[in-house]
């Protein structure tokens, strides 16, 4: 495949939150999509990497994305009620590559924006990226699939991708570079709409456990049923009261340990 580097990408970058302290803090997630922005630099030449965050240019947490590496952060100063949207889409008109986070670190509904904005640019949307290999006129990224498993995606350019949690990422924090960065700020105007009067906006909250029986097979059996899609067995009540099913409930939770009385 020829090389002819991507020339401009850009990474959208939010502000996350330590899940202990609730302290704001850099997104992991966007940061890996900037780590992979910054490996793709490293293949090519002449490629420039803009960071852009849409929210509040004085949030404390948006400079260690500069210590993380990020040269300069363009912010699109929005309300915290206002659609970021129609701002982002003026913004990522001419980009050959729009990386960002696989979702962000607050609220339930949070990983819809990529999908909303790629409909809104009319760019094809590649989810759970970890590795991209740049092409002549479209890209090779390997996708994360569940149980370990990857496949490769050819994608035309230009594109938008939501990097995976799990993407290696080089990054490093340098206090240096926090210093030396910088961040400008634009005011876009807000468009009226109703649609920000009705979201709520929440703490991100931990999801009930699941119970799961303690793991009897053997690591061979455990490395096939990774690989390959079977049945995880069960039983089905379908006769008797709901007092007989419950006790078979109950009995299934007493054998794998799972409750004490």
């Amino acid at each position: 495949m020829r090389q002819q580097a991507i020339k401009r990408i850009a990474v959208l970058v939010s502000i996350g939150r330590h899940p202990v302290s609730g302290v704001p803090r850099y997104s992991r997630n966007d940061a890996a999509a900037l780590g992979l922005a910054k490996e793709l630099a490293q293949h090519a030449s002449d490629v420039s990497i803009d960071v852009i965050h849409a929210g509040q240019a004085d949030n404390p947490a948006l400079p260690e994305y500069l210590a993380l590496g990020a040269t300069r952060i363009s912010v699109i100063e929005t309300a915290a009620a206002q659609d970021v949207l129609p701002a982002l889409q003026e913004q990522l008109q001419a980009y050959d590559l729009v990386l960002c986070g696989s979702r962000a670190e607050s609220g339930e509904a949070s990983g819809m924006l990529p999908y909303q904005l790629a409909a809104r640019l009319n760019l094809p949307l590649l989810a759970g990226v970890i590795t991209v290999t740049p092409g002549s006129d479209a890209i090779v990224a390997q996708q994360f699939l569940p149980k370990g498993r990857r496949r490769e995606v050819a994608l035309p350019l230009p594109a938008l991708l939501t990097v995976h949690p799990l993407a290696p990422s080089r990054l490093r924090y340098a206090y240096a570079r926090l210093r030396a960065g910088g961040i400008t700020s634009q005011v876009f105007p807000e468009v009226m709409s109703d649609v920000g009067e009705e979201w709520q906006i929440e703490i991100a909250k931990a999801l009930p456990r699941k119970l799961a029986a303690p793991e009897k097979r053997s690591g061979h059996a455990r490395m096939q049923a990774a690989t390959v899609a079977e049945s995880r067995g069960g039983k089905v009540l379908q006769e008797g009261s709901a007092a007989d099913k419950a006790q078979a409930v109950l009995a299934y939770l007493r054998e794998h340990h799972l409750v004490d009385y």
